[in-house]
Order: structure tokens, then sequence, then C-alpha cells
């Protein structure tokens, strides 16, 4: 089967960190774009709510983004590793968003009501514990943290897949029913986890399917 990233051109390497660069000013674009709306009227009659959900989308899909990279190198031959940690980190600051929208502006600094609702309803104490997951792999999507951790840091980054998971539940508790939104983000997840129960063996199928190398 002939690998798609052969009708995909190769960036040059001297635009990598810009192209880096770039990605992060297009990722914010959403955010800047739906706080405009809020400030002009956009939003319809609930502009917090509104901007709040919306960040909160924009956090999944870029979580999802993150996690699609590695099939998209292992399954098709695209190789946008070198963007993983813009991505995550950009779903780290939609998060962020996210939460701060509903403290500063929702609940107005009540941080009586936070806790209240942090502590009992179930949506907001899982979106909120995706958060603080959140924090150590932002903190450490840096060349220093992933030397100095070694073997550690694979480990801790792996937490993606629980936050994910998080972060659906999370949506469709909020939303209150499971429609086409919630429904899509849902069954991408279950098929990034599913991918990387089956990734192992199905490496090892591909590389024995590889016709051996004459030697020269």
């Amino acid at each position: 089967m002939t690998s798609l990233s052969v009708a995909i051109p190769a960036l040059p390497r001297r635009y990598h960190a810009a192209s880096i660069w770039v990605l992060y000013v297009v990722g914010l674009c959403p955010a800047a774009w739906y706080f405009y709306q809020a400030a002009t009227g956009g939003l319809g009659f609930n502009p917090v709510k509104e901007f709040e959900h919306l960040l909160g989308i924009w956090a999944l899909r870029l979580i999802i983004a993150t996690l699609v990279v590695t099939p998209l190198r292992d399954l098709l031959g695209i190789n946008w590793i070198r963007y993983r940690r813009a991505l995550g980190l950009l779903a780290f600051y939609y998060v962020l968003m996210h939460f701060s929208v509903y403290l500063l502006l929702d609940l107005q600094l009540n941080f009586g009501a936070v806790g209240g609702d942090i502590a009992r309803r179930p949506y907001i104490t899982i979106g909120f514990a995706a958060l603080i997951f959140l924090i150590p792999l932002a903190v450490t999507s840096n060349n220093w943290s992933i030397r100095k951790l070694g073997q550690g840091w694979t480990r801790l980054h792996k937490l993606i897949y629980l936050i994910a998971i998080g972060g659906a539940i999370h949506y469709v508790l909020a939303v209150k029913s499971v429609t086409m939104g919630p429904f899509v983000h849902i069954a991408l997840i279950g098929l990034l986890l599913f991918y990387r129960l089956i990734r192992r063996p199905l490496l090892n199928w591909k590389r024995g399917r590889q016709p051996a190398r004459v030697a020269r």
C-alpha cells in the first residue's frame, strides 16, 4: 500500500519552528473570535455560558487532535509528531480558559459556589479533575522535562487518555443529552483508545508483512 505521506510535500526543516508558532496563533483564533462575539452580543441571550461551552468543545477537539498524531504516523506515514506538543498545550490553554470563564464570569469568583459545584455536580467534578491532570502534562511539555524524567515522562503523559475520557464524559453530562456533537466526540475518543490497545500487535503485523531487503 502506498503511504499517503508521498502525496504530502514535506516541510523544509528550516520552517519547522515557524510552523509550530503558526499553529499556536491559528489554534488560539477560535478563542479570540468567540471572545469578540461574546463582547459584541453575538453569542445569544446567555453569552457567558455559550462562550464557556465553545471553549470546552475546542479543548476536547484539541485533545482529540493530539491523540490523532500517532495513528497518522503509524498508519498513513504522515509525521506530524513535531506538532503534538503544541496541540497538547493548546488543549490545556482552552481547558484553562473554559474553567476561567466559569470561575470569573459565570460564578464571579464565588469560591464557595465553585467548591459546592465540584463536590455535588459530577460533570464539574470530572471536568475539574481533567484540568488538574492536565497541569503536570503542560508543565513537563518541554525538552528539559523529557531528559530529566526519562521513561517516567512517557508514563506521565499517558494521562492524556484518561483526560480524554473525562473530557468526553464531562461534555455529555454538561449538555445532559447524547446529541450528535457529544456522540461524535465520544466515538472519536473511543476509536483512538481502541487503537492504543491494538497498536503494538498491529505494528508488529505490519512489520511482518514488509518484504525482506535483499543484501547487496
